[in-house]
């Protein structure tokens, strides 16, 4: 039986999470009290049971930062209770966003706490179950379809996975630099499409302007030399158990140079490494340079 416990910030997409492993026809329980699992294991997982695959979603409101439960996931383990653990995280700037669209009140505030004050808690309170999570995904630049790959690399096509999603972003600098970013790279050093008439009012997802972008050896040149470096570096970030690298390539407003670029090294990223890899343009359909 393959047993997954789901947990995570509240609004970090532990509820999605659930639902498509019920889509993909896992058996799902959600917060159940954290003593009845032991009993739920041994019930599940008896010969012949028709529960091959379960999964069970826990928030912070089951008591996850107790020691008792700490203690108990061990002893599980060491009983030779085999089970894997899910975090679903997001930024807290992401979260606030959310909690404030939803008008929900988080699990973890009074009526006279700010919401940054509840989600300060929780991040504490979710402390250790984070440090013994086997998978931590970050869905804060997430698309609900790019999650859905992400699962089903892990639980459906058994894939190897470490818990790093590497994002890359295009954006403008006149927009601001994108306060989440990793690694800002500057493609100003290329001529600029919008300066040419029939190229201006285009974008870096139109082929006119990937073909203008790139027919300078510079812009291949600088692709090349980013995939070096990412190469180098993700390894390194993986073992030091980071999660999420923002790779933002800027140009001016954001919308020719820059764009052509993120795709580019987005094509020559995939497939590269057992990593999640997405994709997004901040500033493409803003109006400027």
């Amino acid at each position: 039986m393959r047993f997954v416990i789901v947990t995570g910030m509240s609004g970090g997409g532990r509820a999605t999470a659930l639902r498509m492993l019920e889509d993909a026809g896992y058996y799902c329980v959600d917060n159940l009290p954290i003593p009845l699992i032991p009993g739920l294991m041994e019930l599940l997982d008896q010969p012949g049971s028709e529960y091959t695959k379960v999964a069970l979603g826990l928030d912070v409101r089951a008591g996850l930062n107790s020691s008792d439960t700490m203690e108990m996931l061990d002893n599980l383990k060491k009983a030779g209770r085999n089970f894997e653990i899910l975090f679903m995280n997001a930024s807290d700037e992401v979260l606030v966003k959310r909690y404030k669209e939803s008008r929900r009140n988080h699990p973890m505030t009074t009526q006279d706490d700010r919401l940054e004050d509840g989600i300060r808690r929780e991040r504490e309170v979710l402390s250790g179950i984070l440090s013994k999570a086997d998978y931590v995904i970050d869905t804060s630049n997430l698309l609900t379809r790019e999650l859905k790959v992400e699962l089903d690399r892990i639980f459906i096509d058994n894939e190897d996975y470490n818990s790093l999603i590497v994002s890359i972003l295009s954006f403008g600098f006149k927009n601001g630099v994108p306060q989440d970013a990793d690694l800002v790279f500057d493609v100003r050093f290329l001529p600029n499409p919008f300066y040419i008439d029939e190229l201006k009012t285009k974008t870096g997802l139109d082929q006119e302007v990937k073909d203008y972008v790139l027919s300078f050896p510079e812009a291949g040149e600088f692709v090349d030399k980013i995939v070096d470096l990412l190469d180098f570096l993700i390894p390194n970030y993986v073992r030091e158990g980071k999660y999420k690298l923002v790779v933002a390539v800027g140009c001016t407003g954001g919308k020719h140079r820059s764009v052509t670029l993120a795709d580019q090294l987005y094509k020559r990223m995939r497939g590269r490494g057992q990593y999640g890899l997405t994709l997004s343009h901040r500033d493409v359909t803003r109006a400027g340079k």
